[in-house]
């Protein structure tokens, strides 16, 4: 019976200096096989979905450097996800910043070598458009038979058709491809903070018609977080889940360094209170994605994207050990 004793454990600034030692996700130990951890953190430094700023291609390195502000227990939850699961930093997917559809098939093959080990990726972005590749290798063929459901946060729905006179593969576009592809079941697809003006009023319509929820920023103030929480497990259910996090749904007064930022969104504080409320789903996979360290200097919404990252962290860890009969 395996040990959590024996879990790789993060480094602690107790020890040695935040600023010291190689900059790896959470201060974890880097690993390249990923059948030696339960839940592998990836970057995938790749921006070419990107249609308007640029940048994201940067945001796993920093993410990562802003990631030696996370400790090993969450002050809330008291969720201590490096004694429920064996927990890593992968390295980086590999792209080719010159070529989009390559690197859209190097992203889905690392990823799919990463599911078929068994182990859960938590991801860092990129840009949006990089969740597709990632769900081929979770949801495709050969993988679950089941398409995924998920909960996703952000500003904008992300199921435009094309760009640019047809084209199809944009950060516009993923939940679109995905649905088409049959790797997301539209009816377990909860969308939180959809906000912004639009090029045509029905802009966000085929979500709608497809049976996606979709709570717009005005709703979800309406509402307010707990019944926001209420809905999201409604809609996903008990089926697995992936959660998609695009720091954009953030009002950008917090998170600033982004491609698409949108006024009026949510605080951090509610966005980790909506993450804690999905304790208990059958979490299979999650991302932070959109984070352009260019647009923010300061690396304060690096440290916003990676604390959603060590929230999610924590939920993974949970659905881990919870079908391992783990107990903390």
């Amino acid at each position: 019976m395996t040990d959590p004793k024996d879990f790789p454990q993060p480094v602690s600034g107790t020890v040695t200096p935040r600023f010291g030692d190689v900059a790896t996700f959470m201060r974890l130990p880097l690993f390249r096989d990923p059948a030696e951890v339960e839940i592998g953190m990836v970057g995938v430094p790749w921006d070419g979905g990107t249609t308007n700023r640029p940048g994201a291609r940067h945001g796993p390195r920093q993410m990562r450097d802003l990631s030696t502000m996370m400790r090993r227990v969450h002050h809330v939850t008291g969720v201590a996800p490096y004694e429920l699961a064996k927990c890593g930093d992968l390295g980086d997917a590999p792209v080719n910043p010159a070529s989009l559809d390559d690197s859209l098939e190097r992203i889905e093959k690392h990823f799919a070598r990463i599911h078929a080990a068994g182990t859960v990726p938590l991801s860092a972005g990129g840009d949006h458009l990089v969740t597709l590749p990632i769900m081929r290798a979770i949801a495709g063929a050969g993988s679950r038979n089941r398409p995924l459901g998920m909960v996703h946060f952000d500003a904008h729905s992300d199921t435009w058709d094309t760009y640019f006179g047809g084209y199809k593969y944009t950060h516009g576009t993923p939940f679109r491809r995905a649905v088409e592809e049959g790797l997301l079941d539209p009816k377990r697809v909860v969308q939180i903070g959809i906000r912004g003006s639009l090029y045509k009023r029905d802009d966000n319509q085929w979500a709608v018609d497809q049976g996606m929820r979709v709570i717009t920023i005005e709703e979800y103030f309406d509402l307010g977080v707990d019944k926001v929480i209420a809905e999201a497990r409604r809609v996903v259910g008990s089926g697995p889940t992936y959660v998609s996090f695009d720091v954009d749904g953030l009002d950008p007064a917090f998170a600033p360094g982004t491609g698409t930022p949108e006024i009026g969104g949510y605080t951090p504080h509610e966005a980790q209170r909506m993450l804690r409320g999905l304790r208990g789903l059958d979490m299979v996979g999650g991302d932070v994605v959109e984070v352009s360290p260019p647009f923010d200097m300061s690396g304060n919404t690096a440290l916003v994207g990676v604390t959603m990252m060590w929230e999610i962290l924590c939920l993974l860890a949970e659905s881990v050990a919870k079908r391992k009969k783990r107990t903390p």
